[in-house]
């Protein structure tokens, strides 16, 4: 967690919206609102993806302070809600390692029923995905939502680390819709570091992962984990392409 102790490092992360180190932003959805990426996921992707089940899990990896993760059951529940009368529960359940933007995801979260908010870093404890899924009888996420998050993971602890948590959603999950960052934005990302004066991201010289991270995460995913690429829904307004996989 990059939490700030001075509050002019606060006022320079609002102005900047690459100044938080690990992605933690305090204002992320205001520069980059939920309908970005919803606009391009159809609203029957569950139906289309979960069927014979009495219950759907899904997994928001990165969810900073909620609203895109409250914003994403919106915009399947209305679906799945017309094409199942019965409403087939859907239970979401969003982490971010920012304790913070957790509490105000937990303070604002509109369906704590069915949306729950943790605090979690994923590269170094998944034990607690593990008991919320046998909390709910299931062996796995029927779909993991993994957007810009592969960045932060792949800057702040290396190659490996990026490659494990490529490993660890595979696991989780029979779905993955994955937003990998290109290229251009980890140069950003070091360039605002470097422009407000904080110490540079450990790896970032040392990366041998380069240019087309989406590419490479895809590759590995289909030769390493067993998934399978079903299909791309495009590109964000932030050029950032949306790939859908399935466990084979």
């Amino acid at each position: 967690m990059a939490a700030c102790s001075k509050s002019s490092e606060v006022e320079s992360e609002i102005d900047d919206p690459g100044a938080a180190p690990f992605g933690n932003f305090i204002n992320y959805y205001t520069f980059n609102p939920p309908e970005n990426r919803l606009s391009l996921i159809p609203a029957s992707l569950l139906k289309d993806l979960v069927h014979s089940e009495d219950k759907t899990l899904i997994l928001d990896v990165g969810c900073n302070s909620g609203e895109l993760t409250v914003a994403f059951y919106e915009h399947l529940h209305k679906s799945m809600t017309e094409e199942d009368p019965a409403q087939r529960p859907v239970h979401i359940l969003g982490f971010d390692l920012d304790e913070n933007l957790i509490h105000r995801a937990n303070q604002t979260n509109p369906f704590p029923e069915n949306i729950s908010f943790i605090h979690l870093d994923i590269t170094s404890d998944t034990e607690a995905l593990q008991d919320y899924l046998k909390r709910h009888g299931c062996s796995r996420f029927h779909l993991c939502l993994c957007l810009a998050v592969t960045m932060w993971v792949h800057l702040n602890h290396g190659d490996s680390a990026l490659l494990q948590l490529l490993s660890d959603l595979s696991f989780y999950s029979q779905h993955l819709l994955l937003e990998a960052q290109p290229w251009k934005c980890y140069r950003s990302a070091a360039r605002r570091l470097r422009k407000l004066g904080r110490s540079a991201f450990d790896h970032f010289k040392n990366l041998g992962i380069r240019g087309d991270v989406a590419e490479t995460a895809k590759q590995y995913l289909e030769k390493h984990c067993g998934m399978e690429f079903v299909q791309s829904f495009g590109s964000t307004t932030w050029e950032r392409k949306l790939l859908l996989f399935k466990n084979g």
